[in-house]
């Protein structure tokens, strides 16, 4: 499996191949910069909110509310603009590492006075023996040391600190946790440490006050949401804290691989994820959710890493944000669009995927998946633009905060007007008009998913497609609400 380098599945082991040694390095060098994040937050804006957000813009026009809030939004975000971006704050337990040794950390912006906070794993695969390690180090070393991090860092999307574009959480305390471990920030490795110690040295900082502690990650970060809530919301609830703790979970929601592959693994792009994590659990010497692992013979606790196997069994409330058609999810099949032929049959695992991701998310309470080719989406600064049914994402997360105000904690019924359970019902890839343009990656230009179909080689005639008739139908079907 190819893994480039903003794929985030958090939690990952590995590291030194057993960050045990922990002066130990691997083989490589770490001479390159850090590159810009996407997944990031910003420093604090000073006028105290409200414990619940505000109601702020979402989409003018529709979600308005009135002109004196939106303004005061404005002018808190316009004051703060000096202290927007996070700060960075090392470990004050320096035993708990990246996998180089460098010290592990977080970033930090504070919003005076708020009550609610919002905890960021970032992701990135993971390596599963010295091998796959060594090659990380190299070409991917920001994911294995801190060498290289920045002094502070900005967000964007839902980490942004301007109620423009993020009118729902601008106004908390946001942390962005980096990846440095490699073990999709499994449980007993140093990607579950470092998340404890991070929680530990936000005490000071004003967390034990905290009304809603929301954990969220994209890709694999977002699995490693679903793997650590439980163990979060228990410390807290050691530590005297009183809040609720809830999971955001973006593009973390991975299926198994039907292809077969090599057995032994001998690199990434022949080993499935499934073979990744059965050995990256013995080099980790991994331990998964105790529920979870309970439902699952010994030897099998590895399907405990597949989001749509352990979600039945977590209780804190969870909101899951996932593309039907994900390209990572696709580049595990060996499919990278706009870049190689495409057969007919990886063209009916295309379609088979989305039916299949559809399927695994009708039971899930809280749920925004939209019928696209794309991969991760709550830290787009464009966010608030994509839609489900005629929602967008923010508003989604809105009305399920209103849920819980008004003690509809448990229910599937999302109050009226305001939904939460939104999955696109139509079939096509990108058959939803919000959706993120394909892009050509030779001449940059937008393509239609057929166009790009073409490209790939594909015979529309051969599969009872055409591509004026077709495009018009899925003109007709988008319109009519995807």
């Amino acid at each position: 499996m190819k893994i480039p380098g903003h794929v985030v599945f958090l939690l990952l082991i590995g590291g030194i191949c057993c960050q045990n040694n922990r002066n130990a390095k691997p083989s490589g060098k770490s001479s390159k910069k850090n590159q810009g994040n996407q997944n990031q937050g910003s420093e604090a804006a000073q006028s105290a909110p409200e414990d619940e957000p505000h109601s702020g813009p979402v989409e003018s026009g529709r979600e308005g509310n009135s002109g004196g809030r939106a303004a005061a939004q404005q002018s808190a975000s316009q004051n703060n603009k000096a202290s927007d971006d996070m700060k960075l704050h090392v470990l004050k337990n320096t035993q708990v590492t990246c996998n180089d040794g460098t010290a592990a950390g977080f970033y930090l912006k504070d919003f005076k006075g708020s009550k609610r906070w919002l905890i960021f794993l970032e992701g990135g695969w993971c390596c599963y023996n010295k091998d796959s390690c060594d090659t990380r180090y190299k070409n991917i070393p920001r994911l294995m040391t801190s060498s290289d991090w920045p002094q502070t860092r900005k967000g964007s999307g839902i980490l942004s600190a301007q109620a423009e574009e993020n009118p729902h959480w601008y106004n908390s305390n946001i942390v962005f946790i980096p990846y440095c471990s490699s073990d999709v920030v499994e449980y007993t490795f140093m990607g579950s440490l470092i998340i404890r110690e991070v929680i530990k040295d936000l005490v000071p900082k004003g967390i034990k006050q905290a009304k809603v502690v929301m954990l969220a990650g994209t890709s694999a970060g977002g699995t490693g949401v679903l793997l650590n809530i439980e163990r979060v919301s228990s410390q807290l609830e050691q530590l005297g804290v009183e809040a609720q703790v809830r999971g955001l979970v973006d593009s973390g929601w991975f299926l198994e691989s039907k292809q077969q592959r090599v057995p032994d693994c001998p690199d990434s792009v022949s080993c499935s994820p499934v073979d990744a994590i059965k050995r990256g659990l013995k080099l980790w010497n991994g331990v998964v959710p105790d529920k979870c692992r309970q439902q699952y013979k010994k030897g099998e606790e590895w399907q405990c890493f597949f989001s749509h196997k352990l979600y039945s069994s977590l209780t804190s409330p969870l909101f899951v944000v996932q593309w039907l058609f994900d390209e990572e999810q696709l580049r595990v099949e060996n499919i990278y669009l706009g870049g190689q032929t495409l057969s007919e049959q990886q063209w009916t695992y295309m379609q088979n995927l989305g039916k299949d991701i559809k399927n695994s998310l009708k039971d899930v309470t809280a749920v925004f998946a939209p019928s696209c080719l794309s991969h991760t989406l709550i830290t787009k600064s464009n966010w608030m633009t994509f839609q489900v049914k005629g929602t967008s994402l923010p508003r989604a997360l809105q009305c399920w905060d209103k849920s819980f105000q008004e003690a509809n904690r448990n229910s599937k019924t999302p109050l009226k007007g305001c939904p939460f359970h939104l999955i696109d019902t139509c079939h096509w890839p990108q058959c939803n008009p919000t959706c993120p343009a394909l892009v050509d990656q030779a001449t940059q230009q937008e393509l239609t998913l057929l166009q790009m179909l073409v490209g790939m080689g594909l015979d529309l005639q051969k599969l009872g497609l055409d591509l004026r008739r077709d495009s018009s139908s899925i003109t007709s079907m988008i319109s009519n609400g995807g």
